[in-house]
């Protein structure tokens, strides 16, 4: 589904398992740069106490500036703390965080990145309990909070490097939205795979025998309510992924948590912006995806060059 994060040094997105795979990765269409192989589930009370050191200054809902208590600043592990707790609502596991954050190098303290010139950055609280004590710190928190991480630069970036990246993040929003679609039924067309749907919602696949279509196929299974979706937007979808020949890649109600996303090429595959846009929130729609739409000519992990590519996607929300 996903492509490259354009902005490589926005760390937490990556740590968390949130930078999408590129069409010339490695990974599977949904697949993540994850620290979940590497960090351990509980932090270090250590290294929680030397991240209460670091000091994070600037009013909410601005650009903050970490300084660090020494250079170069190290943790062992991944670590969180509540630098200011907000007074909104309080943070609920399943919901989506909106978030902006700056990241800093352990090394000088120098700037790694800032969302707060690219945009807000979206998680799935609850979701991210390998984390160290990430989970626990956002869920005792409310919108409106300041929240502070770092973690050793190699458990995000597999590499050697024993650098600390330091993260202060501010939580904008958090809301709810469905785990699946809901609406009026629509009649597919005839010759479609046919998608049967458990008592969750989740979908299976009954793949065709005919040749795979040449042209992108956008077929609404479930018509909701909601508002037309639009590019660019922010959007949550549960989904499932298959070959044409109904072997399956990939799938959020197997990972356990929906995907958010920015809906552009920067962020999704071409096939994923002109199938979803148009489309109205609540909605299911299968997707045929062509590889020119899709990963074109490269291996994608699991799936195979030149691949066509069907998605069952439930569309939750757009904002």
């Amino acid at each position: 589904m996903r492509r490259a994060a354009p902005l490589a040094v926005l760390v937490l997105t990556a740590a968390l398992g949130l930078a999408a795979c590129s069409s010339d990765s490695s990974a599977s269409p949904s697949a993540s740069a994850s620290a979940s192989s590497t960090s351990a589930s509980t932090s270090d009370p250590q290294d929680i106490a030397v991240l209460e050191g670091v000091t994070v200054t600037g009013d909410l809902g601005t650009e903050p500036t970490i300084t660090l208590p020494s250079s170069p600043f190290n943790v062992s592990g991944f670590a969180t703390v509540l630098v200011e707790d907000g007074t909104g609502a309080a943070i609920t596991s399943g919901q989506i965080v909106q978030m902006q954050e700056v990241a800093v190098s352990g090394v000088d303290g120098s700037i790694l990145g800032s969302t707060w010139s690219s945009g807000a950055q979206t998680l799935t609280a609850g979701s991210n309990d390998t984390l160290g004590n990430f989970d626990e710190v956002l869920l005792s928190a409310h919108v409106g909070a300041r929240i502070l991480v770092a973690y050793p630069s190699s458990t995000a970036t597999s590499t050697s490097s024993a650098e600390t990246d330091v993260i202060a993040i501010d939580i904008l929003d958090a809301y709810s939205v469905p785990a699946r679609a809901s609406g009026e039924a629509v009649t597919p067309a005839a010759g479609l795979p046919t998608v049967t749907l458990s008592d969750t919602g989740e979908p299976t696949l009954t793949p065709v025998t005919t040749d795979a279509p040449t042209t992108l196929v956008i077929q609404p299974l479930i018509k909701g309510t909601g508002a037309a979706v639009t590019a660019g937007q922010v959007v949550t979808v549960n989904y499932s992924g298959w070959l044409w020949d109904g072997t399956a890649f990939d799938s959020s109600w197997t990972n356990g948590t929906s995907a958010t996303f920015t809906l552009d090429t920067d962020s999704v595959i071409t096939g994923w912006v002109n199938g979803l846009v148009g489309q109205t929130v609540g909605s299911q729609v299968l997707l045929i995806i062509p590889p020119d739409q899709g990963y074109g000519d490269t291996e994608q992990g699991t799936i195979p060059a030149s691949s066509t590519l069907v998605f069952v996607v439930d569309i939750l929300d757009a904002r």
